[in-house]
């Protein structure tokens, strides 16, 4: 575990925790290190809300099944990224989500309660951690409302735009990629793959945008 101090050292929930601290504070928290192969599950839909994990390797997605099977990609998690806490911390009985791993990745799973709960030890960084904690699902909700923004759009030409342009302005230039193949992307926005490919077309045609795999530029 203490191969992955300087990875943790740069993910929100430890940051202005020294590392000599934060190899104690993983103990105190009893954090768990699991590997997963493509397409299995990390959290299922229906588990328990009681963990939170953190991507050490590989790529996830979570992911939203309705009534009839279709699938809704609510987000892409990379390395370094955190996943459950809003759950967990709404005191959500069971997850109405799922974790899928896109590729071979390793998680480390930290039980909830013992984040937002002071040790015994009365760590002087505990309450760091429980700060930072506050600030993630803050920016969480943020994210969320951008994506409720792209998608409450009419058509699918506007969610395709308000999404690029949301991700042009993170990567902080006009020439960016996204973590999603057509049908990701798709599902992500909610829209059907052909009208979605369709309008890409017609958007490069056009002259808005240039386009290639996953890899975007907005003119």
């Amino acid at each position: 575990m203490i191969n992955y101090i300087p990875l943790l050292k740069t993910v929100p929930l430890f940051f202005d925790i020294e590392a000599n601290d934060l190899s104690e504070l993983l103990n105190c928290l009893s954090a768990k290190i699991k590997t997963f192969q493509t397409q299995e599950s990390i959290f299922s839909e229906g588990d328990s809300a009681e963990f939170v994990g953190i991507i050490l390797s590989g790529e996830a997605q979570i992911v939203m099944d309705d009534y009839y099977g279709n699938r809704n990609i609510v987000a892409s998690l990379t390395v370094g990224h955190l996943f459950g806490e809003a759950f967990a911390c709404a005191d959500v009985s069971i997850l109405p989500v799922s974790v899928i791993a896109t590729n071979e990745t390793i998680i480390m799973q930290i039980n909830y309660k013992k984040i937002i709960t002071t040790c015994s030890n009365c760590c002087t960084f505990h309450n760091k951690l429980i700060y930072n904690m506050l600030r993630i699902v803050a920016n969480k909700n943020v994210m969320l409302n951008q994506k409720i923004d792209v998608i409450s759009k009419r058509t699918t030409r506007e969610k395709i735009l308000s999404y690029l342009a949301i991700q042009a302005k993170q990567a902080g230039q006009n020439s960016f990629s996204i973590p999603f193949n057509r049908q990701e992307l798709a599902d992500y926005l909610f829209v059907d793959r052909s009208a979605l490919s369709n309008e890409l077309s017609k958007l490069s045609d056009k002259g808005v945008l240039h386009f290639h795999k996953n890899t975007f530029e907005l003119l």
